[in-house]
């Protein structure tokens, strides 16, 4: 079972576009299959149906748009990945089965614990 949260893409209805909220803005994604080139990519947009990102491959463990600046991106960022670390590639076999664009929203509770030989000052 996944532990983070992921996109809705219906693999059986590519090319698929649907609405997400994220964080009280919604965004339009549309998501595609290259059949010669074997890739799927991603198109984003505003609920107004304006191009942010277009024809955005997908690369399993590389962040969505990343490197790229733009304050009408959503956050958090969106990562093509199998949480159990298996998949080498993203297919039409282990896509939206092992491997899912994950929202990296994952807040981890860690407190630095003090141990023995810790210098107090």
């Amino acid at each position: 079972m996944a532990i983070r949260e992921y996109l809705p893409i219906d693999i059986d209805d590519i090319p698929e576009r649907f609405d997400v909220d994220i964080e009280d803005e919604t965004f339009i994604f549309q998501v595609n299959y290259n059949m010669s080139q074997k890739f799927f990519t991603i198109d984003l947009y505003t609920s107004d149906e304006d191009p942010i990102m277009l024809g955005e491959k997908l690369v399993l463990n590389e962040p969505l748009w990343e490197g790229i600046y733009d304050e009408r991106l959503p956050a958090p960022a969106m990562i093509p990945m199998d949480e159990a670390g298996l998949a080498k590639s993203i297919t039409l076999d282990n896509f939206m089965k092992t491997v899912f664009i994950f929202f990296d929203n994952i807040i981890q509770d860690i407190e630095p614990a003090l141990g023995e030989g810790d210098l107090d000052g």
